[in-house]
């Protein structure tokens, strides 16, 4: 991710809605997992998704690869370093835990990460990971992401299972709105995240949150997640 797109990311993440609701999500994962232990945030950005490993006990770094997120952490009370997701500069079997949330599709070797997740982690250690999903809803704003891909069930299972991490379950997120993301994505001539108006914000993070409770997860979204452990 580019300087621009991390400082864009950090200015509006703690009220935006699509944040808010990831982490909630983070949250309720941390929670399947009992006691806390050692965890890493593999392309961390600015840290924002660290802090709720932290608040829920965990002994988290931040791992990216630009200087800027990695000051930007640090800038939040967040233990980060500097490194690249293929090379983590971390022991093998380290962690207990190990997410990559929107990472895989900015690296062109998707599957030398998957399997770096796979070696910081301890046997029988967990992990999450979220992408985009179906290139049908490729659009400029990827590009400006510096999206390298967007994944199928099929695709982002077989990086996962390849690396040597079990599948534990994957579903869809952003069900309920990919109508209105597709059509916004083709009108797209960039990055689409803006700070929005808090009704509009608190619109689409009731959208959202319905969906928790309805049995669309098998359904097309905008993100696929996967919860995995290592073999």
């Amino acid at each position: 991710m580019q300087t621009l797109e991390i400082e864009r990311v950090v200015a509006v993440e703690e009220q935006n809605w699509w944040y808010q609701e990831r982490r909630r999500i983070i949250a309720e994962q941390l929670r399947r997992l009992g006691a806390p232990g050692r965890a890493v945030d593999i392309g961390a950005a600015g840290g924002g998704n660290t802090r709720v490993l932290l608040e829920h006990g965990w002994e988290a770094v931040a791992v990216d690869m630009s200087e800027t997120a990695v000051d930007f952490a640090r800038s939040r009370g967040v233990d980060a370093c500097q490194g690249d997701a293929c090379d983590l500069p971390l022991p093998s079997g380290s962690v207990d835990f190990a997410m990559a949330l929107d990472v895989l599709e900015h690296v062109h070797d998707d599957r030398a990460a998957a399997a770096e997740m796979a070696r910081v982690l301890r046997s029988g250690g967990a992990g999450f990971v979220t992408v985009p999903c179906d290139m049908a809803l490729w659009s400029a704003h990827d590009v400006a992401l510096g999206h390298v891909r967007r994944y199928t069930r099929a695709s982002l299972r077989e990086v996962l299972e390849g690396a040597g991490l079990r599948v534990e379950e994957m579903w869809s997120w952003n069900v309920l709105l990919r109508p209105v993301v597709r059509v916004r994505r083709r009108k797209a001539t960039g990055c689409d995240l803006e700070e929005l108006s808090p009704l509009t914000n608190a619109v689409l993070r009731s959208i959202v949150a319905v969906e928790r409770h309805l049995p669309v997860k098998s359904l097309p979204g905008v993100s696929l997640m996967a919860r995995v452990r290592r073999l």
